[in-house]
């Protein structure tokens, strides 16, 4: 018997399961996934709460930028509005 694109399991299936890091694989040079896989063990407290407070400032950093882009959005969104001809609301 002739297999095709799609065939059930008596007929030498084709049909796999599919793994997401197969469809979406992450960037293998991501510095979060080394830094989440990246052993503790090794490393002084001192070095844990310097650890800690990189992070914390990467998360202030992160969390500025996503509020410059929502605004940024939000004043785009509000242009758009107002050449379509929509009257636009008001600004928070």
């Amino acid at each position: 018997m002739r297999q095709g694109l799609l065939t059930w399991p008596p007929y030498g299936s084709t049909i796999r399961a599919v793994d997401l890091e197969d469809l979406f694989p992450s960037k293998p040079d991501d510095p979060l996934v080394a830094l989440a896989k990246q052993d503790l063990d090794p490393m002084s407290i001192e070095e844990l709460q310097a650890r800690i407070e990189l992070l914390k400032a990467e998360i202030d950093r992160v969390e500025t930028h996503m509020k410059r882009a929502q605004d940024h959005r939000s004043v785009a969104e509000q242009l758009f509005k107002r050449e379509s001809g929509e009257k636009p609301e008001p600004a928070p």
